[in-house]
């Protein structure tokens, strides 16, 4: 049978696309693209994405606006494509447009900083090729994006390579389109690209080749360096060398903190931890984050030393590999001299602080904690941490959302009005948001210094900048002293600010990522060390029946005191020693925390204990709880670092094994404000393990199977009263892999559907992405509490 078909009529359209369209190779790959297809027109980048007019056979157009998306870049992200017919101009060939800035709403979104690619480090190895061991070699597929950015649209003007003008070879490069430079915006090489120097006191400076010879020679004799990457300056030293490492904790006033590890490659550390498929993709993946990973029992007796001293008692290693060519130079291509393979590199700064990333702050703030410098004249216009990730049953787990993450926006299950979301004091991250995306910024760090709040307000005037949105509200948590909340009414200037509770912030940022609309309510387990209660008291071990709107307290753990606020969270034996009092427990000298602390504070803190607020306000906080019990089973007394009573805790369940027989079990009792989870029986449990002579591990082991158990029942008895068959899993104390594992496995045996975060981390760095959808929920009232709440509230 015979089909007619009308001919191919010419046309001419007009194809917006935006997305994750710049910076990615994108107009090469519509001007490659428009040549296959045999059409004629331009492409250029403007504010609001990639613009095309293409021009051709009706098959041909149709075709492209199809292929557009489908055949995008790997490192795209096509969020929409639309076009209208417009009038056929008769034109010939096919151009890459100048940009055109403006644009206003759905501005294009910056691609994150990405990895140096296989064919740059192939081409950085190659002897015979220009860019051999160039530090700052980079093509179409990887490199600096958004550190380097200073304006849309993405061009070599709009960030900080507009100061090196290109040489007539990358220059020709950037104009041929069957090149992989073809308008790679930071493509240079060692005739035009940003140079590289080392300087050291009382030393003249060094430049290329022998600045970077000079800096492997001083990380092998145990200096520590200051080196300038991507997103900040970091500190580095070599980590076999446990002298350079002590060196590195006393300059920075670290404690036992872990560093993390950069290893020139896996086989370097395969040694040491344990690596699964999961974790091998994400460590050679474009994002290279730092991945924790767990420490080996036994393997090589140097390894364990040095991974010791990287990682006092901690049950993990935080590992990455180089992302940068400068990175892979640092640590040496085959054939250099031997040099350290493993280095500690860790964030240039003080605890809590932003990174640094200006070279004369640099020069002054890190003098009393390097040997020298190891820098480059590129400027660094955004500071970007390193992200932290960890694999928790096969799935990735954010601990820390930064670089290589920022700024792809997460995908919103509803449209918002313009809000800017100021997030927590601890771990900040900052987000703003309109329509169905919301864009966090990097990790700023704890907002208790001027550094962090000039940081904060820079963060959110880069993203403001880059996405157009300028918000009509903003919000933040309610704790009348978090100074992002002061910052957040500062910048509000009339708008109005909603202040949101800490966990239920937490929540519905599980249910944010997880495509929620909040029509109805989940069972939201939000564990962590502090959150503002609404009585005032300081929450963090609660169970909320929670959607956007509201939130009933529906369970939490019983309240004891917080003997002498901050110093209760420095040494966990004093959180011990309260919750032994709560138990009714005697504070008999052969149990660790008593042994440990001095006569005269035991007396003061009994005083403390019987006189109560303002010097011991009450407590939910299951970080806390964590804190007492490492303390009792004898394994950690003073913290040096968040959450160490914790992580030593873990590690010693871990490395003990799955508990023998059952954990030991919370009393559940009902009170006036929702059902009480009461740790005594399980402390008493664990004082009669102890005096039986059973080793701390077993008492961390029991006590992460008695946790699991009481979010198992609290989850069944909100189930059986109100119906409700999803539960969230969020806050920091999830940052635990051994508890998030036995609750989610737990909880998904009982037939629940279980949230866990998988785009934002479950601390408070995720905290904004919560803050914002409940702000839009509560301040536009387009949405309307659902009867469920409603229910549970009336009951």
């Amino acid at each position: 049978m015979t089909v007619s078909r009308e001919p191919s009529v010419a046309l001419r359209r007009r194809v917006a696309v935006r997305g994750v369209v710049q910076g990615v190779g994108f107009r090469p790959f519509v001007f490659t693209l428009a040549a296959e297809l045999g059409l004629r027109g331009h492409v250029g980048n403007t504010g609001d994405g990639v613009l095309a007019e293409i021009e051709g056979p009706r098959d041909a157009v149709d075709s492209f606006c199809l292929r557009v998306r489908t055949d995008a870049p790997p490192s795209a992200r096509v969020v929409s494509v639309r076009h209208e017919n417009i009038p056929v101009t008769g034109a010939r060939g096919f151009t890459i447009a100048p940009s055109r800035p403006g644009g206003s709403r759905g501005r294009s979104i910056v691609p994150p900083d990405s990895a140096t690619c296989d064919r740059c480090l192939a081409e950085l190895a190659d002897p015979g090729n220009r860019r051999y061991r160039h530090p700052f070699i980079t093509c179409t597929d990887c490199g600096p994006r958004f550190t380097i950015v200073t304006d849309l649209p993405y061009d070599r003007a709009s960030t900080t390579m507009a100061g090196f003008p290109m040489c007539p070879e990358c220059a020709r490069e950037y104009r041929d389109p069957a090149d992989r430079r073809f308008h790679a915006q930071p493509v240079s090489c060692h005739d035009c690209g940003p140079r590289l120097s080392l300087l050291g006191p009382g030393r003249a400076p060094l430049g290329g080749e022998e600045a970077l010879r000079r800096a492997r020679e001083l990380l092998t004799a145990g200096a520590v360096l200051a080196v300038k990457g991507i997103g900040g300056y970091h500190l580095a030293c070599d980590a076999g060398n446990e002298d350079a490492v002590a060196l590195l904790r006393r300059r920075k006033n670290r404690g036992d903190k872990p560093f993390a590890l950069m290893a020139r490659e896996l086989a370097d550390v395969e040694p040491l931890v344990d690596i699964g498929a999961a974790e091998r993709a994400l460590l050679t993946g474009p994002v290279r984050p730092v991945v924790l990973l767990r420490r080996r029992r036994g393997g090589p007796a140097a390894g364990r030393a040095a991974v010791e001293a990287v990682a006092p008692r901690g049950p993990d290693l935080g590992v990455m590999l180089p992302y940068t060519p400068l990175h892979q130079l640092l640590l040496g291509l085959p054939g250099d001299p031997a040099g350290p393979r493993l280095l500690v590199m860790t964030s240039a700064n003080l605890a809590g602080e932003p990174i640094v990333t200006d070279d004369t702050e640099a020069l002054e703030r890190l003098a009393p904690l390097v040997d020298a410098w190891l820098a480059h004249d590129r400027p660094i216009h955004v500071p970007c941490d390193d992200s932290v990730v960890r694999v928790v049953d096969g799935r990735t787990l954010p601990l820390r959302r930064s670089r290589g993450f920022v700024p792809l926006p997460v995908a919103l299950p509803l449209a918002v009005r313009p809000v800017l979301a100021a997030g927590g004091d601890l771990k900040n991250t900052l987000a703003l948001a309109e329509g169905r995306h919301a864009w966090l910024s990097g990790h700023i760090g704890d907002m208790d210094n001027l550094a962090t709040l000039d940081a904060f307000d820079r963060a959110a005037d880069h993203l403001g900048a880059l996405t157009g949105v300028a918000p009509a509200e903003l919000a933040a948590d309610r704790h009348p002293g978090y100074r992002s909340a002061a910052r957040a009414a500062r910048r509000a200037g009339g708008r109005p600010v909603a202040r949101v509770q800490h966990h239920h912030a937490h929540v519905a940022a599980a249910m944010a990522e997880h495509g929620l609309d909040g029509c109805r309510p989940v069972i939201g387990v939000a564990f962590d060390g502090t959150g503002y209660g609404d009585d005032g008291a300081v929450w963090g071990g609660e169970v909320l029946i929670a959607d956007y709107a509201g939130f009933r307290r529906f369970a939490h753990l019983a309240y004891v005191p917080l003997p002498g606020g901050d110093a209760a969270v420095a040494r966990p034996y004093r959180m011990a020693l309260a919750h032994l009092r709560a138990a009714g427990i005697e504070w008999a000298g052969d149990l660790p925390p008593v042994a440990v602390c001095p006569q005269d504070e035991l007396r003061v803190l009994a005083s403390l204990l019987d006189t109560g607020p303002p010097h011991s306000v009450p407590t939910s906080s299951m970080g806390r709880l964590f804190d007492a019990v490492s303390s009792l089973a004898g394994i950690c007394h003073r913290s040096g670092y968040e959450a160490q009573a914790a992580v030593e805790l873990e590690g010693a369940a871990y490395a003990h094994g799955p508990a023998y027989g059952d954990g030991y079990r919370f009393a559940l009792v009902d009170g006036d404000g929702g059902q009480l989870a009461d740790p005594g029986p399980v402390l008493r449990e664990a004082v009669a393990d102890l005096r039986a002579g059973a080793p701390g591990g077993l008492v961390a082991a029991r006590f992460h199977a008695s946790v699991t158990d009481v979010v198992r029942r609290v989850c069944a008895s909100a189930r059986e009263r109100h119906g409700l068959e999803t539960v969230a899993l969020t806050g920091g104390v999830f940052g635990n892999a051994l508890l998030l594992s036995g609750c989610a496995r737990g909880l998904a045996a009982d037939g629940f559907t279980v949230l866990r975060h998988r785009l934002v981390p479950p601390n408070d760095g995720g905290l904004a992405l919560g803050q914002l959808m409940v702000a839009a929920w509560v301040v536009t009232g387009e949405a309307q509490e659902s009867r469920e709440v409603q229910e549970v509230q009336e009951v």
